[in-house]
């Protein structure tokens, strides 16, 4: 059905203008001024800003294996009300895809019930378990990387091997940074004054950076195309940048969490519970100037349901994970864009075509034969997060009961709309 959208705004030149789009099988077939009305369903945006449709490199889909946590259902209709056309969904599944076999499972209940598209990642090792290598040559085809997330590779040469692997497939590393010998080191993570009162545990800022700088210099050695996932410390950000600098096939994502959050944030909650950690105020800060700059390449949501009985022992037995696809947009552009920290173009930058190009997706512009996968901000919505509304089966996220300033109105998935504000 041809699907005509009018009266919204594209952004030309940091200037909203005007514009209308027909949308029919799946692709944008004409972008004016004034189309006109005949045939089809008109669909008036009321002013809102048209951009191409937002894309996660990192969520926790939990099926199969863990659909008590969430479905694959659940997580993609999250991911439309977010604004998210495209996901990329991490291998910590049961079981792992680590060959076609466990794959196929992953793929078939993709093409039954995803409301977006979904990009399944392979694990690196067999069951993530860091010894054996997973089948890369018969997975390449269907996966966008590579990663063991939830586990750092703890073996230099298993990384190395897996980075001369992915070389020759053309597909990216994504890793996990953790070196778990120091996470019994004895460092806090957290620096504050609650921190320090309470006597929370965490693990060394070391632990993350330093599986950055060994991956560096693998990356040096082979040329493989390398990601880092969530990053939060400010030496993996000083790494990072060095490396491009370099010239080295290097990228990076950071959550909303660190870079809106530090340590005096927390609270014995749950839902504060995450892995990495929130951290001090200084790496917050140099992950704001990081996105600034270009360091920061990303931002992903790192979005990890669980269930409400697995979110409920505070910091210290609760498990690392909270949802993030339907707060991502909204709690960003009221705490960095609204207040002039950084420009929309650049949020948009790091949600939409940053995350096409490092991972070849397609889409990412509005124009004509493209696809139509396309999200409608509207920035003058103020309301306040409430979880119990989520589409996802997770709960827990520290924005709960924020008040924001803008909020998805529309998100147009293959030329069909997955979501829409007034339908609710």
């Amino acid at each position: 059905m041809k699907l005509l959208l009018t009266g919204g705004a594209v952004l030309r030149d940091g200037k909203r203008q005007p514009v209308e789009l027909a949308i029919s099988e799946g692709r944008i077939i004409s972008i004016s001024s004034s189309l006109s009305r005949d045939g089809g369903a008109v669909i008036e945006l009321h002013n809102h800003l048209i951009v191409p449709g937002f894309v996660d490199v990192h969520v926790h889909l939990r099926q199969p294996g863990f659909s008590y946590k969430e479905t694959i259902a659940s997580g993609t209709a999250a991911a439309a009300a977010g604004g998210y056309t495209a996901v990329c969904a991490m291998p910590n599944l049961k079981p792992v895809p680590d060959c076609l076999e466990s794959l196929q499972i992953q793929m078939d209940a993709i093409e039954k019930t995803a409301n977006v598209h979904v990009y399944p990642y392979g694990a690196i090792t067999r069951g993530e378990k860091g010894e054996t290598l997973a089948d890369f040559a018969a997975m390449a085809p269907y996966v966008c990387g590579w990663s063991d997330d939830g586990r750092g590779v703890q073996s230099e040469e298993r990384m190395r091997q897996a980075m001369e692997r992915a070389k020759t497939l053309g597909k990216p590393i994504v890793a996990h940074c953790e070196d778990e010998s120091l996470l019994t080191a004895g460092w806090r993570v957290h620096d504050g004054a609650y921190a320090q009162r309470h006597n929370l545990p965490g693990n060394d800022p070391a632990s993350e950076w330093r599986q950055v700088e060994r991956d560096i210099q693998l990356v040096r050695e082979t040329g493989c195309r390398y990601h880092v996932c969530h990053v939060s410390t400010k030496e993996s950000i000083c790494l990072i940048r060095a490396a491009k600098a370099d010239g080295l096939p290097v990228s990076c994502e950071t959550a909303p969490h660190y870079l809106l959050l530090c340590d005096s944030d927390l609270q014995d909650d749950g839902r504060f519970k995450m892995n990495p950690p929130i951290r001090t105020a200084a790496d917050r800060d140099a992950l704001v100037e990081a996105l600034m700059d270009g360091t920061v390449d990303c931002i992903a949501t790192d979005h990890a349901p669980h269930s409400a009985a697995e979110k409920a022992g505070g910091l210290r037995r609760s498990l690392n994970g909270i949802v993030g696809l339907e707060t991502a947009f909204p709690v960003l552009y009221t705490k960095l864009v609204k207040p002039g920290i950084v420009p929309l173009e650049t949020l948009l930058n790091a949600l939409c075509a940053n995350p096409r190009r490092l991972f070849h997706l397609p889409g990412g512009e509005i124009a004509e034969g493209q696809p139509a996968d396309l999200t409608v901000l509207d920035l003058e919505r103020s309301h306040v997060i409430n979880s119990s509304n989520f589409r996802s089966m997770g709960r827990s996220t520290p924005f709960d009961g924020w008040k924001v300033d803008a909020a998805v109105y529309m998100t147009v998935c293959g030329g069909k709309i997955v979501y829409q504000e007034d339908a609710e």
